[in-house]
């Protein structure tokens, strides 16, 4: 025998019960424009993902996070989709590294994350992780990351804007997400 909050339900009677939420449910005045979902009694009837909202019907299959490069700057405006290539290009001239998608970013990592790219309607967010906190006027916000490494949160919203200092700091996060790394774990 299973419960809900209102009353026992027997394992016999778990459809029928769900057949009389439903007409319940479908019986209700809508009284705003977002309708709530009837009660799902031990994954009867399909659920809806935390993350991306979607209905997802029950046994089927559902990875929200797992995403691609492509599905990421698919709705970019040109000039943004060239500063990605751009970027791309500069971190792949670096030496050898993981290039992967993320929820919302493209991540590009040696042992850990040493940058990553989040794509915006208007621009591009470059989070950079360097082991020093840096001080220029392309960098909207930094903080500390972890005990070793601190992030610096940088706007693109052209492919020229991809130039020294910004590649610079790419090379140096490059080099130095190794020895962070090891520093981290020698704690």
């Amino acid at each position: 025998m299973c419960t809900t909050a209102a009353y026992p339900i027997h394992n016999s009677n778990r459809r029928f019960a769900q057949q009389q939420l439903e007409l319940q449910f479908a019986q209700q005045p809508v009284t705003s424009k977002k309708r709530a979902r009837p009660v799902t009694i031990l994954g009867m009837l399909d659920r809806e993902c935390y993350h991306c909202k979607q209905r997802i019907e029950d046994g089927e299959e559902h990875d929200c996070w797992t995403t691609t490069e492509a599905a990421l700057i698919q709705n970019l405006s040109d000039d943004l989709q060239d500063a990605r290539e751009r970027l791309r290009e500069t971190a792949v001239s670096f030496g050898d590294h993981r290039i992967y998608a993320s929820h919302k970013s493209i991540m590009f990592s040696r042992k850990s994350c040493y940058f990553l790219v989040r794509p915006k309607k208007k621009f591009l967010e470059l989070c950079v992780f360097l082991g020093r906190m840096l001080k220029a006027p392309q960098i909207r916000r930094s903080d500390a990351a972890s005990k070793s490494k601190v992030y610096h949160i940088i706007h693109i919203k052209h492919r020229d804007e991809v130039e020294a200092p910004i590649t610079d700091w790419l090379q140096e996060a490059y080099e130095v997400s190794d020895v962070l790394v090891s520093k981290a774990g020698m704690r």
